[in-house]
């Protein structure tokens, strides 16, 4: 069971959840919570050994600018302000912040010391005064409270780090939690030193909890299982199953935008490997006509999301007395799907698997992975016993092939697709690349090109190669693919599949693009 906990209070920053891993990273479990919501968090028996305030779009400056209760500042525990944090911390505690020329940093950007004799700083400024760091702000502060003390300044941020030491309050201009910041992490370790926090959390006690929580939640009800064959939810599953048993009930849908030889797969593996309770059902019918002449990704996304929902209602009515439903959803799904629970985040794309359920639908849903991030639900399934082979098989999307097929979707456009990618992907494994890489996958796009194949004009589509690393899909690099290697797979998807005349290589990172195309 978890004992310390750790708070990081939302104020929009699109780089918030990096706060989270880096304290994973640490061992120490945490919490991200919107601004708006501490209140109740506070008053629900819910005791943080510390609390981080993210950074954010908004500027301290207007009238209405989000910020946390005041209660905070008099708990008695340690608070760390990141950003927008430490200005929204000085403006609250009778600082004062400024906006105007010169108060500016954006990306990389060096301070230098001032006093750096505190344990907040071990580790910092010791080959010689300066660090690197990482800044995004508009906004400084110009004046702090009394009892604070300047640790390091910039060109245009004077008080970058500073310090209340009696009561362990911190605050930085920058961002630590980025790894444009190469020392952040130490500055974070140093913190929850100071803050006493224990360095003892892991999977081992996450499932412990979850299945407590699981068992606790569901109590004699039925539960289905969304199940796509992906990580995700196959820890999902697993997890759930070692909790409550035959109470849960799997159903894998083949909606028709899965890959090559996926649904056989899937099916076999899961009956003849762990026995579940599965439902299989071939639903491509069901989904693609409803998806035919739709171009739009985000209406894709929500017929998928619909008719997915539509399934399981049907056959929990079959089922009886199935109150939940169970999703392999991620912190990464939720981060980039809403604004926290109506806070201040932008949303960047919807996901078909975050956003509660309809109210038709008489069920709740369950998803114990919803705080994590990738990597951490590959550990977590080594926890469970599931095979290497499995556990590090790359993403695939919920939507499936819909999302890696721009533009209207048909039969013979997944056809194509599904045939180009079988081959890229068997060519990083012949390479042994595979497990270099984070995600690797196909798109065909909506366009055709004019080509020569044995002195005839062909006109077909144009598949563009996408491969990328990362440690949790936040944040993503191209893979640097030899031309040698580009040169033969493009050879070898044109010769051998045919509609596709041209081959291009995805080469953009995550931001400022996506990691999937749609």
């Amino acid at each position: 069971m978890k004992n310390d906990v750790v708070l990081i209070i939302d104020f929009g920053s699109q780089v918030t959840q990096l706060i989270a891993r880096r304290l994973r990273e640490l061992n120490v479990y945490c919490e991200i919570h919107p601004f708006q919501k501490i209140n109740d968090i506070l008053t629900n028996k819910f005791s943080p050994k510390a609390i981080i305030l993210s950074g954010g779009p908004a500027s301290v400056i207007d009238d209405n600018s989000p910020k946390p209760p005041k209660i905070i500042f008099e708990m008695g525990i340690p608070i760390l302000g990141i950003c927008y944090g430490q200005q929204i911390m000085m403006k609250m505690l009778g600082g004062k912040v400024i906006s105007g020329s010169g108060t500016s940093e954006f990306g990389k950007s060096f301070i230098k010391k001032v006093d750096a004799k505190i344990e907040f700083l071990e580790g910092w400024f010791e080959d010689n005064n300066v660090e690197q760091v990482w800044m995004s702000h508009g906004d400084h502060v110009s004046e702090i409270p009394n009892n604070f003390k300047v640790f390091a300044k910039s060109e245009n941020a004077p008080f970058s780090i500073i310090g209340n030491l009696d009561k362990n309050f911190y605050a930085v201009q920058f961002h630590p939690e980025v790894i444009h910041t190469p020392n952040g992490k130490t500055l974070l370790k140093n913190f929850l030193k100071i803050a006493k926090v224990s360095l003892d959390w892991n999977m081992k006690a996450y499932r412990e909890e979850a299945i407590l929580k699981i068992r606790k939640t569901v109590g004699n009800n039925k539960v289905i299982c969304a199940l796509s064959g992906g990580v995700d939810s196959s820890v999902t599953a697993i997890l759930i199953n070692e909790a409550i048993g035959d109470q849960l009930t799997c159903i894998y849908v083949d909606n028709g935008l899965m890959r090559d030889k996926e649904s056989e797969e899937v099916i076999a593996l899961y009956t003849n490997h762990y026995k579940l309770n599965l439902i299989a059902l071939n639903e491509q019918e069901l989904f693609l006509s409803n998806l035919k002449g739709i171009s739009d990704p985000e209406q894709k996304r929500k017929i998928i999301g619909k008719l997915f929902i539509d399934v399981f209602q049907k056959h929990a009515l079959k089922l009886g007395n199935v109150k939940y439903l169970a999703q392999g959803t991620l912190y990464p799904d939720v981060i980039e799907s809403v604004s926290f629970s109506g806070g201040p985040s932008v949303t960047i794309k919807s996901h078909h698997n975050v956003g509660g359920l309809p109210e038709k639908m008489d069920m709740k849903l369950i998803e114990p992975l919803r705080e994590l991030f990738k990597d951490e639900v590959r550990i977590l399934g080594k926890e469970l016993g599931i095979p290497d082979e499995f556990i590090g098989r790359h993403p695939f999307p919920g939507p499936g092939l819909a999302i890696r097929c721009p533009g209207e979707i048909t039969i013979e456009k997944l056809e194509i697709l599904r045939k180009a990618d079988a081959i890229y992907i068997e060519q990083i494994k012949k390479h042994d690349l595979y497990d270099k890489i984070w995600q690797a996958f196909a798109v065909i796009l909506p366009v055709k090109t004019v080509g020569v194949m044995g002195d005839a004009r062909t006109y077909d589509y144009v598949c563009a190669l996408r491969a990328v690393t990362s440690i949790d899909g936040m944040t993503a690099d191209y893979y640097p693919f030899t031309h040698e290697f580009l040169g033969e797979t493009a050879t070898k998807i044109i010769n051998n599949v045919s509609g596709i005349n041209r081959i291009t290589y995805d080469i953009t990172s995550k931001p400022p693009g996506t990691i999937e195309w749609e």
